[in-house]
């Protein structure tokens, strides 16, 4: 064998051993950072186009705080690409009536339930532990390794290498950090993007509440507080509320209810109802944030999803279910592709303007909903009584209804 023949030969077994070939398509290792709803996601996607994925989570074990979650219609959209719509929805309950409210109670804006489903879609509510549950159970276990806290990456021309904060490592063909709002990742891509405090502090907790059928899925708002009641299944609520307030501060041990019910006294029922239902225990409390738009998501075979790449704050109910749109998005890219570095490209070039609009809007309605001021409170309520049900409602629809994926992308799941 000649020296031309035999390096071939070895450049070809190379190729083999770090991707194998079936027809066209590559058959890729890909390592995910980070167990989230996005990272978890995006694992069940690759998996489901024949990708050899492995997913590290630096917890112990799958567990997800006490909080209810809303997986609106292009979130299950994504899920329905995954053969997960129907699951998610079967224990879910869908929203009722929707609606903003003052605090004395009258409606500033009400859309019926008729109306959100029209025009909206589906709107599934479940426990976040329900979510995650059910995404892990889609998962091998064998491609699942938990006690892994990522601390950095290398990549070179053929692969990526994860490092962990046990010394052990983790080798790909791409990576995708899903390690979340203060990811390593992305520190190591972009350097430290400035991690913004919204100016103001939030509670959430869910609680059995039986026997309140005609609950309406909304918010209240005051003067730089609000308060969200979401209904479940089982008879249970999910509630939030939120104050503008300096960053870091903290309650009174054992006196966060009742430093709520102060805050929220004299708020139309079942406010108060809602919170002296709940145990001190299961409230919990935590500062909003977000990041500014980022100038890429890409950095040749590692590409940021879900809050790596675009955290953002929770007022329009985004924030997991852009993750899962990441997650088809990339996957799908990946399947065309048949490579990684063009598939990166092609996600980041699909997803960033998307993103970066549901980020600053969200930013946006957060900081008029937190107005303190009393004659911008005024002003907003007056243009909220009068801005058309169906206005409201087409906003909605027109963040909502995006096609994310086309028919043949679809198709690439179930090939």
């Amino acid at each position: 064998m000649d020296e031309h023949t035999r390096k071939s030969v070895q450049s070809f077994f190379a190729v083999v051993r770090g991707s194998r070939l079936l027809g066209k398509i590559e058959i890729m290792r890909i390592v995910v950072a980070g167990g989230g709803i996005g990272g978890l996601t995006a694992a069940i996607a690759l998996s489901r186009i024949g990708v050899d994925v492995h997913l590290y989570e630096q917890a112990t074990e799958f567990r997800e705080a006490g909080a209810g979650i809303g997986i609106a219609e292009n979130a299950l959209r994504a899920l329905d690409v995954l053969s997960l719509r129907h699951a998610m929805e079967s224990g879910s309950i869908r929203a009722l009536q929707g609606g903003l409210r003052a605090a004395d109670g009258r409606f500033l804006l009400s859309i019926p339930a008729d109306d959100v489903s029209a025009r909206i879609g589906t709107i599934a509510v479940v426990h976040r532990a329900e979510l995650l549950n059910l995404l892990v159970a889609n998962m091998d276990p064998q491609r699942l390794h938990l006690g892994r806290r990522c601390t950095g990456f290398t990549q070179d021309r053929e692969g990526i290498t994860l490092r962990f904060d046990d010394g052990a490592s983790a080798r790909g063909d791409g990576l995708i950090a899903a390690d979340g709002l203060r990811s390593a990742i992305r520190t190591t891509i972009i350097g430290r993007p400035q991690v913004r405090y919204a100016g103001y502090t939030a509670w959430r907790a869910i609680v059995d509440f039986p026997n309140h059928p005609d609950l309406a899925l909304g918010e209240t708002w005051g003067r730089g507080r609000r308060f969200g009641i979401v209904p479940m299944s089982a008879g249970r609520v999910y509630w939030f509320a939120t104050r503008n307030a300096p960053e870091g501060q903290k309650d009174t041990p054992g006196q966060t209810r009742e430093s709520l019910m102060q805050l929220f006294a004299g708020w139309h029922q079942p406010i108060e109802a809602l919170i002296a239902a709940t145990r001190e225990e299961a409230i919990l409390r935590n500062d909003i944030y977000d990041i500014d738009p980022l100038p890429r998501f890409v950095q040749g075979r590692v590409a940021l999803l879900g809050d790596a790449a675009h955290a953002m704050t929770p007022n329009l109910g985004q924030g997991a279910c852009q993750a899962m749109e990441d997650a088809v998005v990339l996957a799908a890219c990946l399947k065309k592709a048949g490579r990684i570095e063009p598939a990166f490209i092609e996600y980041e070039r699909r997803r960033m303007p998307r993103t970066a609009q549901v980020l600053l809007r969200s930013r946006r309605l957060g900081a008029v909903a937190q107005w303190q001021n009393p004659v911008l409170c005024r002003l907003r309520d007056s243009v909220m009584r009068i801005t058309p049900k169906t206005a409201a409602a087409r906003q909605m629809k027109a963040l909502l209804d995006v096609g994310i994926l086309t028919a043949a992308e679809r198709a690439l799941f179930t090939a």
